[in-house]
């Protein structure tokens, strides 16, 4: 596959995928949308991809939405913004939905999309020195990217309302403390320590993370008895896997297990 606006690599079995819009603070246009898009329905296919590193090139993670490509369209913005957003939570969906965990590396000033992105993934590293902020309604727009479905669900109700409609600013502590990041490293250990989470998920037993991705997604949805008979008919069906036999034998003869996602 060949992009314009983003990399795509695979090493082993860890995709990294970069925003690679540099200049323009890695902020979203159209082309990246369907470029991510199809990225990570890749990445949801392919069999020997089992963890993603979504990370950003140049100085910012990723600024949200390119007002500069949105002014291009003013005549027929409504459209344009709709045709951008198929694509962009398409994306999303496949972050949140796939089987591979999704780990986001990100630095520099984050916004609008940017945290939508970091909602949707499973872990988030960020450096010390990142800033975060929600965005949209300083430009007068609604957020968008799965934001207020996810951000809620991190931060609690409150403190999303304060982020959407002051849109303060968080330090890189301040998220972490939140809810809204997992870690924070040092600026020159940001790809060691992400990659490093990433390749570790990559190895592990990947439909058994698969599946307590998604039972824990769905469990605010669903009431105790219910959340409890989905978590017996997984557990059942994990039990059917390889990977399990693998660990169950490794634990027994104190090895570390050599899981392959089967």
């Amino acid at each position: 596959m060949e992009f314009k606006t983003i990399l795509f690599e695979k090493k082993e079995n860890l995709a990294e995928i970069t925003l690679n819009r540099p200049k323009a603070g890695n902020a979203l246009d159209a082309d990246m949308s369907k470029e991510l898009h199809q990225a990570m329905l890749a990445c949801d296919e392919d069999a020997n991809i089992r963890a993603v590193l979504l990370r950003g090139e140049g100085k910012n993670f990723c600024l949200g939405g390119d007002l500069n490509h949105f002014a291009e369209h003013i005549d027929n913005l409504p459209f344009h913004m709709k045709d951008i957003i198929i694509f962009l939570h398409s994306a999303i969906t496949k972050m949140a939905r796939m089987e591979k965990p999704v780990v986001a590396a990100v630095h520099g000033n984050v916004a609008g999309a940017g945290i939508s992105f970091m909602g949707a993934v499973d872990m988030v590293v960020a450096v010390d020195s990142s800033t975060f902020t929600m965005a949209y309604t300083r430009v007068g727009l609604s957020p968008d990217g799965s934001s207020t479905y996810f951000i809620p669900r991190l931060v609690g109700q409150r403190r999303a309302l304060e982020m959407a409609l002051t849109n303060r600013r968080l330090s890189a502590q301040e998220a972490l403390e939140w809810g809204l990041v997992n870690r924070v490293v040092a600026d020159d250990e940001l790809l060691e320590e992400a990659r490093g989470l990433a390749t570790q998920l990559a190895n592990g037993p990947t439909k058994a993370l698969g599946t307590a991705k998604r039972l824990i997604r769905n469990s605010l949805n669903e009431t105790l008895e219910t959340q409890m008979e989905y978590e017996a008919q997984a557990i059942a069906d994990m039990a059917r896997n390889k990977d399990f036999a693998e660990g169950v034998t490794a634990f027994l003869e104190k090895k570390p297990p050599k899981f392959t996602g089967k």
